[in-house]
């Protein structure tokens, strides 16, 4: 015989081996060559034994009396008595109830409010209205460091938390005060970048590439390229700046700020038109000169250095030099500057004959010119009216027309007017005209 012919014995055929070898030891003959018959077995009486489900008691394991009529003084196999789905004392209205009283309360990543109820040394117990109380560990209670969380979180204070973890085999789920101020921290940084507005920090680290700070409780980074002192950075910490924001990413959770556009931007905020401000000579164009101002440009156009003609901008400034200039217009959007020193002038050509006292008496001056350029630039906000006389000029002008007699109106006692068109022919006399004669 193979081996694989060899059938392995079930868990019938050991059951069955068992209940003979029980048999042949309950028949043993005794010294007197009587039979020996077993008692049956004591039944159980104990948590082991289930109980009944219509009455509620443990039952009692009955001999079966027909086995046992048939085996004589044999094992006893206790009997079960089935139940129909009648017996249930369960309808339909206490299943919906059951599901009601077991509605799932605080899934994750929901935001719900809860009262404290217990603390221990590392986190504190949140009732949020669940058959088991939510725990928020130590290192979730908030921003930084909480070295005493009884204190910063005493026993029936209300408070929100967002669910962040499953519940688990107690029924209890873990719950974030930190997350929550996260997510709201996100939103409020994000409104704050599409306004384009300023914020001031304070630098809390740095590394070759630049510093870090925080803002609203989140971790932000200013690259070196985006200090106004870049190569000095290392001595920024501790210190508060402005910055504006670069790039808000919560789901990479990448915050970048920016200090030189924040400063370009409170720049333009303080500069008005009229402003006399003084700046140092960064470039000369052929169009003019530009004027550092700080973080920003100014734009000296040639028209506007002086009211004399100029042949070259460098026989006036040199790059490097500092002026004094009258702000003429302030275009934030485009980032550009506009400046005047021609408006400084009380004589036409002071520029260019005498620069330095135009400069140094830039701030008496600097009033008469404001009014001037306010003036100007009213006018050119009034509409102006049209001048008939003009434009009847201008028409008969370019008509090619004899002249003629206009018609006088209708019952008015004036004579017809004439009209005299200029020749055609330049140099011929007009009509009336005896001077060739």
């Amino acid at each position: 015989m193979k081996a694989k012919d060899v059938r392995r014995p079930t868990d019938r055929d050991v059951g069955l081996s068992i209940l003979k070898i029980t048999r042949s030891e309950a028949r043993q003959p005794t010294k007197d060559g009587s039979t020996s018959a077993e008692s049956p077995p004591t039944p159980p009486v104990g948590p082991d034994v289930p109980p009944d489900p219509a009455s509620g008691s443990r039952t009692q394991y009955q001999p079966d009396s027909r086995r046992g009529a048939d085996q004589g003084s044999g094992a006893v196999l206790p009997s079960y008595t089935p139940r129909s789905l009648d017996d249930v004392d369960f309808d339909e209205e206490a299943f919906q109830s059951a599901l009601e009283g077991s509605t799932n309360l605080g899934a994750k990543g929901e935001e719900v409010r809860g009262t404290v109820i217990g603390h221990e040394s590392d986190g504190v117990y949140v009732d949020i209205g669940g058959k088991a109380p939510g725990w928020m560990p130590k290192q979730e209670c908030g921003f930084g460091v909480v070295t005493d969380v009884a204190e910063q979180f005493p026993k029936g204070k209300q408070l929100k938390v967002l669910v962040t973890g499953e519940q688990n085999a107690e029924g209890m789920v873990t719950v974030s005060c930190r997350a929550l101020m996260v997510r709201d921290s996100w939103t409020t940084v994000t409104r704050l970048a599409q306004e384009a507005a300023v914020v001031q920090t304070v630098i809390s680290g740095v590394n070759r590439g630049g510093c870090t700070c925080h803002v609203e409780g989140l971790r932000g980074f200013i690259p070196r390229s985006q200090l106004v002192d870049g190569d000095n950075h290392s001595a920024l910490v501790g210190k508060t700046i402005g910055v504006t924001f670069l790039e808000v990413n919560p789901t990479t959770s990448k915050l970048v700020l920016s200090e030189k556009q924040a400063s370009r931007a409170q720049r333009f905020a303080e500069l008005k038109v009229g402003d006399l401000v003084t700046g140092r000579i960064s470039g000369l164009k052929r169009f003019g000169c530009f004027v550092d101002l700080g973080p920003i440009s100014g734009l000296l156009h040639q028209s506007c250095i002086s009211a004399s003609h100029i042949r070259d901008l460098r026989e006036v400034f040199t790059v490097g030099e500092t002026i004094s200039a009258l702000v003429t217009d302030v275009d934030a959007a485009r980032g550009r500057v506009a400046l005047n020193t021609a408006l400084l002038e009380i004589l036409p050509g002071e520029m260019l004959a005498a620069k330095a006292d135009v400069m140094v008496q830039a701030e008496q001056r600097a009033e008469r010119a404001r009014a001037v350029l306010f003036q100007d630039q009213q006018q050119d906000r009034e509409p102006q009216a049209p001048d008939p006389v003009s434009e009847t000029h201008a028409s008969v002008a370019g008509s090619d027309r004899s002249p003629e007699l206009s018609p006088s109106a209708p019952g008015s006692s004036q004579p017809a007017s004439t009209v005299l068109v200029p020749p055609s022919r330049p140099g011929a006399p007009l009509p009336g005209d005896d001077s060739s004669a």
